[in-house]
């Protein structure tokens, strides 16, 4: 088995280390050293600020033994230095770090008392050369100090290394202190035979040695799993891999999900674990596992989006701040998303606000407020929902895409697995701790399982995820936006079904900030145009189109402004504007109570708190995109509107009833009403054409999409069931009734039939043999007959307890009531279910 990234089993010395210094190199080293020390001490900027001194001497006296170097400034100073620290690391950087102490000595004498012994420093180097990626290391970089980007997706606790060893001889019991151990993953093999002259005394045995814990240094040391960006990887081939090693100040400083670019050096390591080949064990000589030791980390999330902006020069910051300055730049980038795809332009607009986002807040009691948007899209196949979302992933300074039907909540959140060498539990972030600080579009969101989409409702929110499993307890950031694209649960949008499309429960609902409806509607003139624009793309001349390339920003371009507004940017509501919103929401609710009031009617959409936020942080996304520190009264107005024309128009025209309480009180008393009469018009074990249900119900004034509603629910219920191709409608025991085994009731034996009774002697023309009672909980007797004798349309229940067993003649030939049954039909005793 490969060993995991957490292997601490490695405890070999390093054959491919430099030799033993010469009486030359050794003289090369003190010049080098001497080089480094005139370096810290001498190198200035241009106000003759000595950075490196004062920075030494400033993190001493705070206890940081610790100095960050930028090897740009080493270079400026001395190439050949530079040049001895890129291709030699591991021989030069211990003597910078002797350096640095000895520097630091002289610096920060006197001190105080019982201090006097000056601490190890810890170098740590930076660069802004350009990264290399982990695809393109190659063996002839082994050795050499590397920068490489990645996201951290596990990180192991904190253990200790020895990197100064003493040992003793268990049988003479001579000490050998100080013995250096080699940084990294590397260890110290303990020597075979003891040396010591033994004078007369027999000679030591093989492996004498042990270790003295007393008198070992030791240092903190950390393991990570750096991955490679998702934007990075080729289509079709599996993200690569690279295990960490970092040490003393750079641990802890990495959190699995960070966007990290490390510089350190490419090692490798021995294979601990031996294969067993023939009952022997071999161990694979030549075969070596890489690694990086970290000497340096930079974490790319800073700034007030949280995005890692790729380094903008001055003259792109300018030409992208003349970009903000454009009066219509919210039309053009909402132009130059996906400009392929025709129309749609609300939606495009929507996506530029996602795109941007709002601000972040932290309030004063410590909570939060997410600025990420929230929307998802709902509607018919080949209405370029998916593309929009490939669009959003390329377009994104940080984007994940994933599929709804390939997703699982461990891979959406944070999974723990064991890690196959320590045998310990470390924890791996998913897509949506991966895409902290961007956006996650997750395609297919109506194919996930219900308990996934559970799982990131913390995520979505409170922009969190949580995990207590296995003794790990923690929590991971996920502060990015969700765009989800679902179908309808028919595959195209019945709007006869309302809600009926839709199979999301209202919690997952209402954490979408916008929710837009996405129909394939049939309209001759659109659909030439439609079809001009698809003809147009596909002949590559999309310039002689109404939508044309003019004033579009190029796809790099409006990537870097994404980030950069991201990064500089984040405004907050005027006072002008925060007091038009509050005036407008709270004439909203009046219009609400007073709508319920007049008609004792509730509304279908309530606007409540979370729906003010979201307009909030539309708002503010508009003003990140012109670069503006407030987002004004037109702000208001087109976030409002674009509310409206999303979520409300979706509620109010039907499309989301029954959704998320979209459905008036009035629509549930005729739902319940119409419920009624149908399992009146039709017995259970009796069936009936659904066609001539509908038209009957329809002559009675009504509605059908309220008939057509009734029969969904009670067919997911299992009430009635589609037969004869979904012409018939069958009326079957619910599943509720099945599962009680004590439920009893009175049947009605025909045993042959009399002339037909009229309608209006009968409500029902064709009386079943039997007739079940559809109550789910035991009822009386009086109940059962009671409704027995309503379907037969008798009104009587009292005098058939004392005719248990009579022919029905009997039973209706006397009293009020002259009904002509059928003479031989026989009420017969209870019979269980």
């Amino acid at each position: 088995m490969e060993p995991g990234f957490d292997d601490v089993g490695i405890f070999y010395s390093d054959t491919f280390g430099p030799d033993e210094p010469n009486d030359e190199s050794q003289i090369d080293r003190q010049h080098i050293k001497k080089r480094l020390k005139q370096f810290i001490r001498e190198f200035h900027e241009r106000n003759f600020s000595y950075r490196y001194r004062d920075q030494l001497k400033r993190n001493y006296n705070l206890k940081q033994f610790m100095l960050e170097v930028d090897l740009d400034d080493v270079g400026s100073y001395d190439e050949t230095l530079a040049e001895k620290l890129l291709k030699q690391p591991s021989e030069h950087l211990p003597l910078f770090e002797e350096a640095a102490k000895e520097v630091a000595d002289e610096i920060t004498r006197p001190r105080p008392e019982g201090e006097e012994e000056v601490e190890d420093i810890q170098v740590m180097l930076t660069s802004a050369s350009n990264a290399c990626g982990i695809r393109d290391l190659k063996s002839d970089q082994m050795s050499r100090l590397v920068k490489i980007p990645g996201i951290v997706i596990a990180a192991s606790g904190i253990r200790s290394k020895a990197i100064r060893l003493a040992i003793q001889c268990r049988s003479c019991s001579n000490v050998i202190n100080n013995i250096q151990v080699k940084p990294g993953l590397e260890g110290y093999a303990l020597p075979r035979k003891c040396n010591t002259e033994q004078a007369g005394r027999p000679k030591c045995p093989v492996d004498p040695f042990f270790i003295i814990p007393d008198k070992c240094k030791c240092v903190d040391f950390q393991t990570l799993k750096l991955q490679e960006a998702p934007e990075d990887v080729p289509n079709g081939e599996l993200p690569r891999h690279l295990q960490l090693y970092c040490d003393r100040y750079l641990c802890d400083r990495i959190v699995p999900g960070n966007r990290v670019t490390v510089m350190g050096i490419y090692s490798i390591k021995k294979t601990s674990k031996p294969t067993k080949r023939n009952n022997r064990d071999k161990v694979n000589v030549g075969i070596r596992l890489p690694y990086f030791r970290i000497v340096g980390v930079k974490i790319d999330t800073d700034g007030t989006g949280r995005t890692s902006g790729s380094s903008v020069t001055p003259s792109e910051e300018d030409e992208l701040r003349r970009l903000a300055a454009t009066p219509t730049i919210y039309e053009t980038i909402a132009k130059s998303i996906a400009p392929s795809i025709y129309g749609s332009l609300d939606m495009k607009k929507a996506i530029a606000c996602l795109l941007f986002g709002g601000s972040r807040k932290r309030l004063p009691d410590g909570l939060t407020r997410r600025g990420d948007i929230n929307m998802l899209m709902l509607g018919d196949p080949g209405t370029a929902k998916s593309q929009l979302l490939k669009f959003v992933e390329r377009c994104s300074p940080i984007a994940v895409y994933t599929s709804g039907k390939g997703s699982s909540a461990a891979g959406l959140t944070a999974s723990v697995m064991r890690d196959p060498s320590s045998r310990g539990f470390v924890m791996e972030g998913g897509a949506m701790v991966l895409a902290d600080g961007g956006v996650v579009c997750i395609d297919e969101f109506d194919k996930m399982r219900e308990d996934d989409r559970v799982a990131i409702h913390e995520a979505m929110e409170q922009q969190t995820i949580s995990i207590a499993k296995a003794g790990i307890t923690t929590t991971l950031n996920s502060r990015c936006s969700v765009l989800a694209a679902a179908n309808s649960v028919f595959g195209r949008w019945d709007d006869t079904k309302g809600g009926e499309n839709i199979d999301f429960m209202p919690t997952i609902l209402s954490r979408f900030d916008m929710i837009f409806i996405v129909k394939d509607e049939h309209d001759e003139n659109r659909d030439m145009t439609l079809a001009k624009h698809v003809m147009n793309v596909h002949l590559n001349a999309l310039q002689s189109t109404d939508e044309g390339k003019d004033g579009e920003i190029p796809l790099n371009t409006l990537k870097k402004y994404i980030a950069f507004c991201r990064n500089k940017c984040g405004p907050r509501l005027s006072e002008e504007a925060a007091e038009k919103l509050k005036n407008r929401y709270v004439l909203m609710r009046n219009k609400a109570g007073e709508y319920e009031r007049e008609t004792g009617k509730k509304i279908s959409i309530p606007i409540t708190v979370r729906q003010l936020e979201a307009i909030i942080r539309i708002a503010e996304s508009q003003a990140k995109m012109r670069l503006a520190p407030f987002a004004t009264e037109a702000d208001v107005d087109e976030a409002l509107r674009l509310f409206q024309v999303s979520t409300l128009d979706a509620a109010t025209t039907g499309d989301l009833a029954g959704a998320e309480g979209f459905t008036t009180e009035e629509d549930q008393e005729l739902l319940s009403r119409i419920e009624k009469q149908i399992k009146r018009r039709f017995v259970i074990g009796s069936q009936v054409s659904e066609h001539a249900i509908v038209q009957d119900f329809t002559r009675q004034k009504y509605p059908e999409r309220a008939i057509h509603k009734v029969l969904t629910l009670m067919l997911r219920r299992g009430e009635i069931q589609h037969r004869m191709q979904r012409k018939i409608l069958f009326r079957a025991c619910a599943l509720e009734e099945k599962k009680n085994s004590k439920i009893h009731t009175y049947v009605i034996s025909t045993m042959a039939v009399a002339p037909q009774p009229t309608a209006s002697d009968l409500r029902e023309p064709e009386l079943p043999p039997v007739l079940p009672h559809p109550s789910s909980s035991p009822p009386g007797v009086e109940n059962i007959l009671a409704k027995s004798v309503e379907m037969l349309g008798l009104y009587d229940s009292e005098k058939l307890k004392g005719f248990i067993g009579q022919p029905l003649e009997k039973v209706f030939g006397d009293g009020d009531h002259k009904t002509p049954v059928a003479h031989t039909a026989v009420l017969v005793d209870p019979t269980p279910f």
